[in-house]
């Protein structure tokens, strides 16, 4: 397919503003592409690569003013086109106000003559544009593109300027080709998405639906080494959750950096949420594939940066690990990690997509040696008691909380839905005053654990709940030093205080209670800090806990 008719079409699904036109217009686009429908397929996105590929480019904004500046002329220099881009807004509009074709120059007529260029060959010169490394790369870059524009008209040059800079703007992304692809070739949306899902390459897709049709769909499969998107969460409540499904998986929620592991059997590839490949600077994730994992295999998990003591650290921790291209030893040795794997969707083989998450936790299991600390925790319950627990323990250890799945769902690469929960940040709080405690239990049994939380009441104080989650070990000591001086009364491991303490605390909802005074419960509720700023009279009200229940 020429360039130019490439050019002409991207211009008339610009020129489209219902989805449904765009749609029958790529449909259109792809069944003509002929042998570059792969490369179609990617272009129309402003995609070069597959999804899956860590190729990129490279190219910034600069380099590509550069180049269209050679191509326009001896009076044109790469301020002028930004100048000009202030003034029109987007870089296609920019390269197809100058008048291309004139000069001369290294690259000028690289990979073909003076005709019309094709999308094969501008495919081509971005590959070897993409492979420039080194001294002279990025006067390579710009001699190469030089060359591509010099061959433009200028629409040919308004849609590659676009495509250069990854800015398509036509309005095609992921789902259009998906649709596309299914109209053009008269094959079932769900088998393009599901093929989209393990392969990440719309072009392969596009291609296979036209070549084999549902068949061929069905038969493409993940691949060790080829990463696919990670499945997402979206913020959730326990309450919700355990309303949904009959039980929840609970799993710890890392304050780390998501890592999708490949072992082929022989060699270790890992790759960052965004597919790009994070393998170089994670050597101890890879020592730590090779000593657990016996057979091929993709698994899903989190690296976390630790201290010397095993500790997390905060999350900017790891990303100085994956942004070090250099002297890797020494920032290991400043800043250790830890992956915890958490999913399995391959095992010698098989792929486990569209096994339910139990299922898949099990193979995980199995997969790795009992006595390795690869596999991250695993909890069912259908207890919102037991889920407060996990969630304490989550914290009392650093983390950020608690992961809440489907054990029945399965493994939906990209998508973000209500099979995976992430316990959604505490979006009130209230301060309470501390009225009672408990003291705690085993390691524990030396300091008070739990504390009695009430908000101001005609009456005096009503109880809203107990809280025991959000607190530290050295916090549990220094809050008993301080509480224990105002017990009043006790009995047994119960003790009433006198309301002179603040807490701040952070919940999940307010509840209707027939356990409580107020008649509200905090719902999860977590010590956020002591309010030192403010005594029992500047504490919450009833009718503030009657409002916010209301407003939920």
């Amino acid at each position: 397919m020429e360039f130019a008719t490439f050019a002409e079409r991207a211009a008339a699904i610009e020129a489209e503003s219902a989805d449904t036109e765009i749609v029958a217009a790529v449909a259109d686009l792809f069944a003509v592409a002929g042998e570059d429908l792969g490369t179609v397929a990617r272009f129309v996105q402003g995609r070069v690569f597959p999804a899956h590929e860590s190729r990129t480019l490279d190219i910034g904004p600069r380099l590509c003013y550069e180049a269209i500046a050679r191509a326009a002329g001896r009076n044109v220099d790469a301020d002028a086109v930004e100048r000009r881009l202030a003034d029109r807004g987007e870089i296609g509009a920019v390269a197809a106000s100058y008048d291309f074709g004139g000069q001369q120059g290294l690259g000028a007529f690289a990979g073909g003559g003076p005709d019309g260029v094709t999308v094969a060959e501008v495919a081509d010169r971005l590959a070897e544009l993409a492979a420039a490394d080194g001294d002279g790369s990025q006067a390579t870059k710009v001699d190469t593109l030089f060359g591509l524009f010099n061959r433009c008209s200028p629409q040919e040059a308004r849609f590659l300027a676009r495509l250069v800079l990854e800015e398509m703007r036509i309005g095609v992304g992921e789902g259009t080709v998906r649709d596309a692809t299914a109209a053009a070739f008269d094959v079932p949306v769900e088998a393009v998405e599901r093929a989209l899902q393990v392969s990440n390459d719309c072009g392969r897709v596009a291609v296979v639906a036209r070549e084999q049709g549902e068949s061929g769909l069905d038969g493409i499969a993940l691949a060790v080494g080829r990463p696919v998107k990670a499945m997402l969460a979206q913020a959730g409540t326990v309450t919700d959750a355990l309303a949904d499904w009959d039980r929840a998986a609970v799993e710890w929620k890392y304050d780390g950096a998501r890592v999708q592991v490949h072992y082929d059997g022989a060699d270790v590839r890992l790759f960052s949420r965004n597919m790009e490949d994070v393998t170089d600077p994670l050597p101890e994730v890879v020592e730590t594939i090779e000593t657990a994992l016996d057979r091929p295999a993709i698994l899903d998990g989190e690296v976390v940066a630790v201290d010397d003591d095993g500790d997390p650290l905060p999350f900017q921790e790891v990303l100085r690990r994956f942004r070090r291209k250099h002297d890797v030893a020494r920032a290991r040795e400043a800043v250790a990690v830890r992956f915890h794997a958490f999913d399995c969707l391959h095992v010698d083989g098989e792929d486990l997509l569209d096994t339910p998450l139990e299922q898949r936790r099990e193979r995980l299991d199995g997969l790795v040696p009992a006595d390795s600390d690869v596999v991250s925790a695993y909890w069912q319950t259908d207890d919102p008691d037991r889920i407060a627990e996990i969630e304490r323990a989550a914290l009392d250890a650093g983390h950020e909380g608690i992961m809440l799945k489907d054990p029945e769902s399965t493994y939906t690469p990209g998508k973000r839905g209500k099979n995976w929960r992430k316990r959604k940040p505490d979006v009130e709080t209230l301060d309470c005053v501390v009225t009672g405690a408990e003291w705690g239990e085993g390691r524990r049994a030396n300091v008070l654990g739990t504390f009695e939380l009430s908000v101001r009441s005609d009456e005096g104080y009503a109880t809203v709940g107990n809280v025991a989650t959000g607190v530290t070990d050295a916090e549990l000591e220094s809050l008993t030093e301080r509480i224990e001086p105002l017990v009043t009364a006790e009995d047994g491991q119960s003790v009433t205080v006198s309301p002179e303490v603040v807490f701040e605390v952070g919940y999940e909802e307010i509840q209707p209670s027939t356990t409580y005074e107020s008649g509200y419960a905090l719902r999860f509720p977590r010590f956020l800090a002591v309010r030192d700023d403010t005594g029992p009279a500047g504490a919450d009200s009833l009718s503030r806990v009657e409002r916010l229940a209301a407003s939920q």
